[in-house]
């Protein structure tokens, strides 16, 4: 029955749906908005703030380590190329990281939750343009599915019927996307490698002159230290990170007063955009490509979004506006004022400009705010393969939960390649320039996706005026598109590294995306009919068997086809069958009261549900440890309401919420040896609300007004009875292994993507056992192949 159907002709199953699904829209209202209209005292927001210069301003905040030497690695030719070089840093701080991403970018956060897979989770909502279509109807009522509504005539309106009435745009989207997360990954790889090998080097700048070889040396063990440390999470220190990033924008601000006002206060004429243009006019080849060396002064804005998580917007905001753009304005400026009387200190500009009396202690904080910027750039990146992972665009890992209070997450996998390839490119470059081209090309390239994401989110989710569109992109694509041209002419000069390993990544997050759904289209158009299950009879042609079987599925409808290879090829089949469906949607979190849906499949005495269980992409799957409890529990519930609402109809459904709450809680406190295996909690409207009545038979021609008959009781009690004596018996959880394989007239690209690229990726992977936590004595796999 489709959607737009006349609500007439859709009978009483439909008017009986609209009821049961009144208390899920009563309960919505109580947590609509569970996030924005979070208040915060003005204390809790302001310890907030110091909090997350910790988490968020790190990488920012250590690139004046590198900014000056990697824009002029052959030296300072004119004083008017280092006024205009500032004047350009002002008002990229300015535009970018405080205009673009701190004002406007960070508002686009998915109930609290940043990042570029964030940003298209939010346009999946608003927009029919998930490759993988296994949403319905049930899913929209989520208290933390908000969405924007508009009117038909609008401009949001025409932009949702482009983007869903063209599949190639939504490859588009999609693919821009995965590039725009690769080369998240490699900024997780670069930025580690640069800020730690700048901090580092600060040796090179003392009285000692130590090797390039040896800082080097250095460089490698702290990276090491640093990702073996990521296994055991950062609740046992992290309480440090805001302090020391604290103290290095308050030194390096501080610094930056002594050294303008010691060598030249007239550097402040940088702030005058005419230095701006005068810096475009003289250009020149050379001039162009230092805008790369540049543009690092805004590396970590990307990571400064994906982080974003942790902390309030306005936090966030705050900390930003009253400590961290001050005190960089404040370093650029000092280093320039420094450059000015030496130009030929270039090459690590900061520490020659630091008073010898305090070199060392700003060395060792310089040192540790790397460290610290390393691991938030390291935390960005497991935040962006998690949800990747959960919106089926890479290959299932393990995720470790290192803090449950503060979400942390480490991915061991991950952990380890990142560690490997920034180690390779830390010993392999040997010195700062090249990995700064190379750290360049991967941050202008995520800038880019991110504008483009918020453009559209611009039009479909906050629905502004055409022309606040058009300033954005205008504003925004004029900066990072002069970026982008000067980061390609040092593609030659380190900038092809993280291309490299971009194309890496892109092929295997899109081949698992390409093989997921092709598998999942297969199992769609796969399905057996419920006419073929009803004719087999209650027994459906095979021994039943006392027990329950747990039939694991990807499709949310209907009766997936590895179900009838398993009773056409096994002479018996368990007593209780419920085909359960595992599915992550395009939000952040799912409400633990909504994430069970259960329903029954065909009459009662085939004894065949369905449970579809409903995972955000931050959810934690280890949470549901109990999760097999959890599923009979709402089994359990759904059998009782399905008794009341056979029994009495026309009543309204929260009443009979209530009153049977009332009731059991009465029966418990009257007989504590009760044996059905659910609490009074359990009955309320809450744990309830996702519960739903399928389209059976015995509803459709039952009257709307009745009262409630005793039999229904003990008819209820009798089915509860009889399903608690299968589960005694035993859970068998049956899993489906389908291998899809290309047919030998499919294309070369279709035989390496299928046979190839997604069997190995399927191999190395996770297996669903395992993410289920399923026992393996209680595992059955049914395999079956597809030819695609």
């Amino acid at each position: 029955m489709t959607e737009n159907e006349d609500p007439e002709k859709k009978g009483g199953v439909w008017a009986l749906d609209q009821q049961l699904d009144q208390p899920m829209e009563e309960e919505a209202k109580k947590f609509s908005n569970m996030y924005e209209d979070k208040k915060c005292s003005s204390i809790t927001v302001l310890q907030l703030a110091f909090q997350s210069l910790g988490v968020v301003y790190g990488d920012l905040g250590t690139s004046p380590l590198y900014v000056f030497y990697n824009t002029f690695p052959y030296g300072i030719d004119e004083p008017d190329d280092l006024l205009g070089a500032l004047s350009v840093v002002i008002y990229s701080l300015t535009l970018i990281a405080l205009l673009k991403y701190v004002l406007i970018v960070c508002r686009a956060n998915d109930n609290g939750q940043g990042g570029t897979f964030a940003l298209y989770s939010l346009l999946c909502r608003h927009a029919k343009i998930k490759t993988v279509p296994n949403q319905d109807q049930s899913d929209e009522e989520l208290t933390t599915y908000s969405r924007s509504t508009f009117g038909e005539q609008s401009f949001a309106a025409s932009t949702k019927r482009w983007l869903e009435g063209h599949a190639l745009i939504q490859n588009v989207l999609l693919i821009l996307v995965l590039i725009g997360s690769c080369m998240v990954i490699g900024d997780g790889i670069l930025t580690p490698a640069i800020s730690v090998l700048s901090a580092v080097g600060g040796i090179n700048c003392c009285r000692y002159h130590i090797s390039n070889d040896i800082v080097v040396v250095v460089a490698v063990v702290i990276l090491v230290i640093l990702f073996v440390m990521q296994q055991f999470g950062t609740q046992k220190f992290g309480w440090l990170f805001a302090p020391i990033v604290l103290l290095w924008f308050l030194l390096i601000g501080g610094i930056g007063i002594f050294n303008i006002w010691k060598y030249d206060t007239s550097i402040l004429r940088a702030f005058s955009p005419v230095y701006v243009i005068a810096f475009f006019r003289k250009g020149g080849i050379d001039g162009w490509a230092s805008l790369g060396g540049i543009m690092l002064c805004i590396n970590g804005t990307e990571t400064l979004f994906a982080d974003v998580s942790h902390f309030p917007v306005l936090s966030v905001q705050i900390a930003f506006t009253l400590v961290a753009f001050p005190c960089l304005l404040l370093a650029y400026s000092g280093q320039a004022a420094y450059l000015m009387k030496y130009p030929h200190h270039v090459f690590g500009a900061f520490y020659y400009s630091i008073p010898e009396s305090i070199y060392w202690p700003v060395f060792s904080v310089a040192t540790a705010a790397a460290i610290v910027a390393s691991q938030a750039t390291i935390t960005a990146t497991f935040s962006l393969i998690q949800q990747a992972l959960a919106l089926g665009c890479f290959p299932r890992v393990k995720v470790v939960y290192t803090s449950r209070s503060h979400h942390q997450i480490y991915i061991p996998d991950i952990n380890w390649i990142l560690m490997i390839l920034c180690i390779s490119v830390t010993a392999g470059f040997k010195n700062q320039s090249q990995i700064g081209n190379a750290a360049g090309t991967a941050v202008v390239i995520v800038m880019l996706v991110t504008t483009f994401l918020m453009i559209l989110v611009m039009i479909l989710v906050w629905r502004c005026h055409w022309t606040l569109v058009l300033i954005f992109a205008c504003l925004t694509l004029v900066v990072e598109g002069t970026y982008f041209s000067a980061v390609l002419l040092k593609v030659n000069q380190g900038g092809w590294v993280p291309l490299v390993i971009a194309v890496a990544f892109f092929i295997v997050m899109y081949g698992w995306h390409y093989g997921t759904v092709i598998r999942f289209d297969i199992e769609m158009h796969s399905k057996v009919s419920m006419a073929w299950i009803l004719g087999l009879g209650p027994s459906l042609g095979l021994v039943r068997v006392p027990g329950i079987g747990l039939v694991y599925s990807e499709i949310a409808t209907g009766v997936p086809r590895i179900f009838s290879h398993f009773i056409t090829n096994l002479p018996a089949i368990h007593s209780v069958v419920v085909f359960v469906c595992v599915k992550y949607l395009p939000v952040c979190t799912v409400p633990e009261e909504e994430r069970f849906l259960v329903k029954r499949i065909g009459p009662n005495n085939f004894h065949m549900f369905r449970c579809v269980v409903r995972y955000g992409y931050k959810d934690d799957h280890k949470k549901d440890d109990d999760f097999e409890e959890k599923l009979f529990d709402n089994l359990f519930t759904f059998v009782r309401l399905e008794s009341l609402m056979e029994g009495s109809p026309g009543s309204d459904v929260s009443s009979i919420l209530n009153q049977q709450t009332i009731q059991s809680r009465d029966a418990m406190w009257n007989n504590n040896n009760n044996s059905i295996p659910y609490s009074s909690a359990d009955l309320s409207i809450t744990s309830v609300d996702s519960i739903e009545l399928a389209d059976s038979p015995m509803y459709i021609s039952q009257p709307l007004t009745c009262s409630i008959p005793t039999s229904s009781q003990l008819v209820e009690i009798d089915e509860i009875e009889f399903l608690n004596r299968c589960r005694d018996a035993g859970v068998v959880h049956i899993l489906g292994n389908t291998v899809v394989r290309a047919r030998r007239d499919s294309n070369c690209f279709k035989k390496m993507a299928v046979d190839y690229l997604y069997a190995f990726l399927r191999k190395i992977c996770r297996g669903n056992s395992v993410l289920f936590n399923v026992p393996h004595e209680s595992l059955l796999s049914v395999g079956q192949i597809f030819y695609v």
